[in-house]
């Protein structure tokens, strides 16, 4: 037994798929590994009984009840627009005003995810916009650039996401609103200090620590805190930052997807995970090159025991604590919520979306 542990360790990974229905070599390594979780993309996303067919395929090869997460924002980052209406973006939330309707739009997203089979939608993002106007694959997602703004109106949405039975996960921290680049493709850098952070950018992470069930970490790097990794790897960030200083040390904590350039073009994978677990974080996110999927879990499998069975711990925690069983299937439940957020998105317009070429809305 003590050899398995040090061969793979599939426990603290969240995974991605190529299509909407298992192949057998997915569901072969997912059998094996036993991953933490899943996340779904729009890619794996073709009708409303295919995608919850999936999701009942993942809880049946899982040992544990499994993570089945989803970026499911509302606007362009909107996994299910393919099979349901889209929800209003963040921006055209707060544009409205009404904290109201931001309410509305996390209870129906809610509702319709839990129909899906899906238990933690990654957001709400709580970003501070500082470049509205930067390719930085932020455009069109944040809720604005004041702080009590962005508290009002994504804390509501994360509350009644919650109330449906939903977990939520805040990102990207610490200030991914910072970046003047896309971390898809590069890691961007910002000079920012840890007093220029506290000013403003972390208020809605502590403002909202009670509601938030995981804190998402962003791939850009903040030379002033940190001169040697990015904040998604950076020990001095998640383990003294967020866990000691502003004491998230019970939340469950990942990373944004380590396929993103901005890692895969500075560490390979294995000592990507390596270093993603030991800064502090407890899931590392593969949405992608799932190929690679055993060369991570063989990284883990390295790692000191005491640091595994930590993060290990927090998860399953967060397991029997936060994650709900899918709701019944009711196709009259599935046509009254996407008449809901039909019905939302005709009250609160659309703000005209400036061109954006990050791939996060692609995938």
């Amino acid at each position: 037994m003590f050899c398995c542990r040090h061969m793979m360790d599939g426990s603290l990974l969240v995974l991605g798929m190529a299509g909407p229905e298992l192949t057998v070599e997915e569901a072969d390594l997912f059998r094996r590994l036993q991953p933490a979780g899943f996340i779904l993309f729009s890619r794996n996303i073709v009708s409303k009984e295919q995608t919850r067919k999936l999701t009942d395929d993942l809880r049946d090869l899982s040992s544990e009840m499994p993570i089945i997460a989803i970026d499911q924002e509302g606007g362009r980052v909107t996994r299910t627009k393919e099979i349901a209406p889209v929800a209003p973006s963040a921006p055209a939330l707060a544009a409205h005003g009404k904290t109201l309707e931001s309410a509305n739009a996390g209870a129906f997203t809610g509702d319709l995810l839990r129909l899906l089979g899906i238990n933690m939608d990654l957001g709400p993002v709580l970003d501070l916009d500082y470049h509205p106007g930067a390719q930085n694959a932020l455009r069109g997602r944040c809720w604005g650039r004041d702080p009590q703004r962005v508290i009002d109106h994504a804390g509501n949405w994360n509350r009644w996401l919650r109330k449906r039975s939903i977990a939520s996960c805040g990102k990207h921290f610490p200030a991914c609103g910072r970046a003047l680049s896309d971390p898809h493709h590069d890691l961007p850098s910002s000079d920012a200090t840890l007093e220029d952070l506290m000013k403003e950018d972390i208020i809605p992470y502590t403002a909202l620590a009670p509601e938030l069930d995981a804190i998402l970490l962003a791939h850009i790097e903040f030379p002033n805190i940190d001169p040697e990794f990015p904040a998604s790897l950076s020990p001095r960030i998640i383990r003294r930052f967020l866990r000691d200083q502003l004491g998230f040390d019970k939340h469950v904590v990942l990373t944004d997807d380590l396929d993103m350039g901005a890692i895969t073009k500075r560490y390979g994978r294995g000592p990507d995970v390596k270093l993603a677990i030991e800064a502090g974080n407890d899931l590392a996110l593969i949405c992608h090159n799932i190929a690679s999927a055993e060369t991570a879990a063989r990284a883990i499998a390295e790692l000191p025991i005491w640091m595994v069975d930590e993060a290990k711990e927090r998860v399953d925690r967060f397991r029997r604590k936060k994650l709900h069983d899918p709701a019944p299937w009711s196709e009259k439940k599935w046509n009254e919520t996407c008449a809901a957020i039909a019905a939302l998105a005709d009250r609160v317009p659309e703000i005209p979306e400036q061109s954006a070429t990050s791939p996060v809305a692609e995938y």
